[in-house]
């Protein structure tokens, strides 16, 4: 057996990463490509050399660093998360993954262990959606699900599209963009570790949660137009109002996901605007966000056509417009079994509890579960808070899911059967 992970060792990486922040008043702040993501990019793969890995970037500005096997010609494993945030974070989501991936590869080295298949710690480009308004883009590259032309279409608040950003930090996007593109068959297992970001373990009281499902997104831009008048000068009988009918649009929607036969199923109207946003003006154009996540594509693509009848229908009776538009619709994960049993088994080796959960947030393992084998380990989260500063998990447990993570590689490494 592997010897135990460093809770020091593991600390000592994050709070290295910490340091890379554009708010250090409150929480952290790390933007794709800004000054504080480029500086811990160089961080991150100095530590990566350190452990004497082989780091490699991609034309996305996915990095690679890998524990080199015995048997290269064999599909790799992979592992790791991503290091990018949300504005005013936390230290733990995406960076939990990507240290305790290296921490795996210390304990590789520590023992002197050896593998046939390469090991590789991917640090997955912009999981967070901030900057250009989709989420996971290295690893939806990687998936074929979004091309190189795609990446001309979509902007920053800058009005700066990804493809220029890429281009003007050197990127080889034009000559390099399709060796991006992973197949089935090209990576022979992946296993993410991440933070739970909900409290069931800390409930229940186990350090580690086996992913069986990863819920999957679908992403809608709203907007109804009513009529624009003076709130005191228009009888309630003859009111056309945009506010109104979203707010009955709301209870809808909510209405439908809490009926939703399906094991779990959110959905959320977020971001919403309102015109002209005045004190004695009815509302005369809302325009929202409508989030959708669900494990089950069936089910998700039933709430999908249910909500679009039932807004078009109380817009009807509202006498309001309305327009619906799909940003995105992505099908959810059912992580590998045999990756799950693999994972089960560590857990018993280790004597650490451990239950099957349901991921509701998505992250890069969502689009890599299309062209490799995959599953997700949890650690607890602190009262279930996540993109905040108040997210935390203590170091100690962050250990126990390393060595867990770093028990499950090294078997799928040493593995010659199908997944």
């Amino acid at each position: 057996m592997l010897s135990k992970a460093s809770a020091d060792s593991i600390q000592r990486q994050i709070e290295g990463m910490a340091a890379f922040n554009a708010t250090p008043e409150y929480g952290t702040t790390r933007i794709l490509f800004t000054k504080q993501e480029l500086e811990n990019r160089a961080y991150v793969k100095e530590e990566m050399r350190r452990l004497g890995l082989t780091v490699t970037e991609d034309a996305i500005g996915n990095i690679y660093a890998t524990h080199k096997g015995t048997e290269p010609e064999l599909a790799p494993v992979w592992t790791g998360s991503h290091i990018d945030t949300v504005p005013n974070a936390g230290n733990f989501d995406g960076m939990a993954g990507v240290v305790c991936g290296l921490e795996a590869m210390r304990l590789f080295n520590e023992c002197g262990v050896s593998h046939k298949r390469d090991i590789s710690v991917v640090v997955y480009t912009s999981e967070e959606p901030t900057r250009f308004g989709l989420s996971c883009l290295g690893s939806r590259a990687m998936s074929g699900d979004m091309l190189l032309e795609e990446t001309k279409k979509i902007f920053d608040q800058s009005g700066r599209t990804l493809y220029d950003k890429l281009v003007e930090l050197g990127y080889p996007v034009d000559e390099k963009y399709t060796d991006i593109l992973k197949r089935p068959g090209d990576v022979y297992a992946a296993v993410e570790l991440h933070i739970e970001q909900n409290n069931r373990l800390e409930k229940m009281n186990l350090p580690i949660g086996i992913v069986k499902k990863i819920c999957a997104p679908s992403n809608y831009v709203v907007e109804v137009t009513g009529v624009q008048s003076h709130a005191g000068g228009t009888d309630m009988t003859d009111r056309r109002d945009a506010f109104a009918a979203v707010c009955e649009m709301e209870l809808a929607l909510e209405k439908l996901a809490r009926e939703c036969p399906s094991e779990y199923n959110t959905a959320t109207i977020g971001h919403l605007e309102v015109l002209p946003n005045a004190m004695n003006v009815i509302p005369g154009k809302v325009t929202f966000t409508i989030d959708i996540r669900d494990c089950n594509w069936n089910t998700k693509q039933t709430l999908i056509e249910a909500f679009q009848s039932d807004f078009r229908r109380i817009a009807a009776n509202r006498g309001v417009s309305i327009s619906i538009h799909e940003d995105n619709n992505d099908a959810p994960l059912t992580c590998n079994e045999k990756i799950i049993s693999i994972i089960e088994e560590s857990c018993k080796n280790r004597q650490l509890g451990y239950t099957k959960l349901i991921s509701g947030p998505y992250h890069d393992t969502l689009f890599v579960g299309r062209f490799a084998p995959a599953a997700m380990i949890f650690v607890p989260s602190k009262n279930g808070i996540s993109h905040s500063p108040d997210e935390w998990t203590d170091y100690g447990q962050l250990a126990q899911g390393a060595d867990v993570l770093a028990e499950t590689l090294l078997k799928l490494a040493n593995s010659e059967k199908a997944l």
